[in-house]
């Protein structure tokens, strides 16, 4: 089951060579030159020992110089095959990486939320940097090195037995019992390196962790707590490395031992044989440079198998993630959504995070027309920002529909359905780069006066101007030089460029201080001017003018109704509120 499984990875991975097919072919043909002038030169060194063995001096001078002659052009050729093989054969196995990382992460932005909630960043980091890195040296040197080994075995095999039968089977049944040997150490090095491999991804992630908190890591003092758990985190891949060298140093060893026996079968036998009268001086000579050449293609075998099962490793974690099958992808039928309305109905829904787990929603229905400003209100747990996570199918419905304008989101074309979609969230995330770049990630092609009016909707362009270089400062990592009000300022204008009919407020001013929350608030209801809302909010002085009102418990909507409606009920929202105000 398992050779299967390892067979269906590399039929999936053969297809990355079929564009280069034309350069395989060239790069085999240069390592067939190559390795015929390495076959070539035992049966010259053949020739002229059996010639000089003869006594005709000025017949051997000439030979010799015949031969030299033939030698160095055979070396010419060899050189222009070698050159080829290590640089377009090279070049291609990077052009077979750059295809593979480039599928890996087109393949990494099909991928829904649902699988992101349980991946590990640092992971993923290691298989499109580190594995594919591996997967570059296998593309080129396997079939060179399987090809040119094939041929020096095969090759030395028809013509040593073409001097000596006898002498080349004693040889030859010597390599059964090595390949024995070295397949009893192959598995234990693969498993060594695929550990390895899976702990360089939780150090990474670790990393990235630990760095990208470092402001939490400082002001709890906890530098000292952070370096154990790297030290830890550090010793055991260094653990895993030395297992996976102690794998591969038995390896060698093997067929370092290997090599000794073979030769010393050989120099024994051979003397034997050729005191017997069974085979001449010469022909010991070429064996003895035949072993040679064998022991080599060997060793070549040997060390790529460290390459081979690194390779191969990084194939396997590169196709378990380009096996993860997208939970959401556009439907055959799906189409674009056009002059867009805003009216949306959730119709009696229901969603789990797993099929296994319990329900987050059941059977919610919300009915919401054209420009309504809906606030979802309620304890935490009870499911608000999942609610709206589900308009632009971040996550799949485990039961009923959601429309707009009539149309279920399920038959609308997934780009085409979020570009309708503007969400502002309490953690907004600006790309490391300038100010400029950050709100025309709304809009790629904006021109400068787009740009300054959506900044000027988000009370943003004041600020701007004030910064060292205007629109073209640079932010930092997620925004850190700026304070929390500029980047949500920066992020409102990027969703005032791209000008959704339908916008998504998830608790958009409630990390922010007062002054700046009354500057974002009001460029907010700016935003939400003319467009289909919806508003989370734990800051429920917020959305007194809301529409609609819904209060969303875990056991499903206990209320529904405007600010005074709900007030004068007295039930689960007039308690909120009430919680509110009096803090």
């Amino acid at each position: 089951m398992k050779n299967k499984k390892k067979i269906s990875k590399l039929l999936f991975f053969s297809k990355y060579y079929k564009p280069y097919i034309g350069i395989i072919i060239l790069d085999l043909l240069c390592a067939s030159l190559s390795t015929v002038c390495e076959l070539v030169l035992p049966m010259i060194v053949r020739y002229i020992t059996q010639t000089a063995a003869l006594g005709a001096s000025p017949l051997l001078i000439g030979t010799v110089l015949r031969m030299g002659l033939l030698y160095m052009f055979l070396r010419l050729v060899d050189t222009a095959a070698n050159y080829y093989m290590a640089n377009t054969g090279h070049v291609m196995g990077a052009h077979i990486e750059t295809d593979m990382r480039r599928d890996l992460f087109s393949h990494l932005m099909k991928l829904s939320y649902s699988y992101y909630d349980n991946a590990k960043v640092g992971q993923i980091m290691s298989r499109i940097s580190n594995d594919l890195f591996d997967i570059t040296e296998f593309a080129h040197h396997c079939p060179e090195e399987l090809f040119i080994c094939g041929i020096k075995i095969i090759g030395s095999f028809i013509i040593l037995s073409g001097i000596n039968l006898p002498l080349t089977l004693m040889l030859f049944a010597l390599l059964p019992l090595m390949l024995i040997s070295v397949a009893f150490f192959r598995k234990g090095m693969k498993d060594a390196f695929k550990k390895q491999r899976e702990q360089i991804g939780e150090l990474n992630s670790q990393v990235e962790d630990c760095l990208l908190g470092i402001r939490v890591v400082k002001s709890f003092a906890n530098e000292e707590k952070e370096k154990e758990r790297f030290e830890k985190g550090n010793t055991q891949f260094f653990n895993r490395k030395k297992t996976s060298y102690k794998y591969m140093a038995r390896f060698q060893a093997c067929t370092r031992f290997f090599d000794g026996v073979m030769y010393v079968a050989i120099i024994v036998a051979g003397s034997l044989f050729m005191i017997k009268g069974y085979i001449t001086a010469a022909d010991l000579v070429a064996y003895i440079l035949y072993i040679q050449t064998l022991i080599t293609s060997i060793r070549k075998i040997v060390e790529f198998t460290e390459q081979f099962q690194k390779g191969i490793t990084g194939i396997e974690r590169f196709t378990e993630i380009m096996e993860v099958k997208p939970e959401i992808e556009d439907y055959p039928q799906a189409v674009e959504l056009k002059n867009v309305s805003g009216d949306i109905c959730f119709n009696n829904i229901t969603f789990s995070y797993s099929a296994d787990g319990g329900e987050v929603l059941s059977n919610i229905y919300i009915d919401v027309k054209k420009g309504e400003n809906i606030a979802i209100v309620g304890p935490s747990g009870g499911g608000k920002t999942t609610l709206c996570s589900l308009i632009p199918r971040f996550y799949e419905l485990s039961g009923g529909d959601i429309t707009i304008d009539g149309i279920s989101i399920k038959d609308i074309k997934l780009r085409s359905l979020r570009d309708s979609i503007g969400v502002v969230q309490q953690d907004v995330y600006l790309f490391s780069g300038t100010v400029k770049e950050n709100i025309t990630y709304g809009k790629r092609d904006a021109t400068d006066e787009e740009i300054i009016k959506a900044a000027k909707n988000a009370d943003a362009h004041e600020f701007i101007m004030s910064l060292p270089d205007g629109y073209d400062t640079y932010v930092g990592e997620r925004g850190i030089k700026l304070s929390g009000g500029q980047k949500q300022r920066i992020f409102i204008a990027r969703i005032f460029l791209k000008n959704p009919p339908i916008l998504i407020l998830d608790e958009a001013t409630s990390a922010l201080d007062n002054e700046s929350e009354l500057i974002v608030q009001k460029s907010l209801e700016r935003l939400a001017k003319n467009r289909t809302t919806f508003t989370i909010a734990h800051r429920l002085t917020t959305i007194k003018n809301a529409t609609k009102i819904i209060v969303l418990t875990k056991d499903g909507i206990s209320e529904t109704g405007t600010h005074s409606e709900l007030m004068a009920k007295g039930g689960d929202y007039a308690k909120l509120y009430g919680l509110y105000t009096s803090i």
